[in-house]
């Protein structure tokens, strides 16, 4: 192997202690920045959001490694992502209309317990998809799903079916009681 290859692979171009605090500053700005910006979950990222951690990303990666871009550019450059997404997401949170066609709407996959397949292909979301999905929330089976709705953000939302209350339950076998009785008078009726 040529040396200056060598050289140029492993020599640091910076003190150590500026290619540790380059990052540690540009980390810190960001927790706090974000914070600052809003309380989004990052499990829910709208599109938006999405773009604008792409974008931080390679914002700041310049600031953190050195050479020809400073810390300050790159938390100019942070600074002026997170400004823009505040004031879309705020424009886009008074204009509901334009908030749906920018972000989409809720597609339903489960209605009434039944699967809306068509819907679900429409989509490109498989059975096997749509029952992790109810695993994750707590539900056993999509047999036991009352409703799952796609949301714009990408996440499901699965509503149970509801289980029989203790009083349904109790007419219903009232109710199979008094039909086994009258069978059975009636049968009785029959053999006399």
């Amino acid at each position: 192997m040529d040396s200056n290859m060598l050289n140029s692979m492993f020599h640091l171009a910076l003190p150590v202690l500026e290619k540790v605090l380059r990052p540690v500053i540009v980390y810190v700005f960001l927790i706090v920045a974000l914070r600052l910006a809003g309380k989004r979950e990052l499990a829910q990222l709208n599109p938006f959001d999405l773009v604008v951690l792409l974008m931080l990303s390679n914002t700041v990666q310049n600031s953190i490694i050195g050479d020809d871009n400073s810390v300050i550019g790159g938390l100019i450059g942070a600074t002026t992502l997170l400004a823009v997404n505040y004031l879309v997401a705020r424009f886009l949170n008074r204009h509901t209309r334009l908030q749906l066609m920018v972000e989409g709407g809720t597609d339903v996959l489960i209605e009434k317990g039944k699967m809306l397949k068509d819907k679900m292909e429409e989509v490109a979301i498989s059975e096997a998809e749509l029952e992790a999905a109810a695993r994750r929330q707590g539900v056993a089976s999509v047999d036991d799903v009352e409703w799952a709705v796609l949301e714009p953000s990408g996440s499901i939302s699965i509503i149970e079916k509801k289980p029989a209350t203790e009083g349904s339950l109790h007419e219903e076998l009232l109710r199979r009681l008094d039909q086994i009785s009258s069978e059975l008078a009636e049968l009785r009726a029959r053999q006399a």
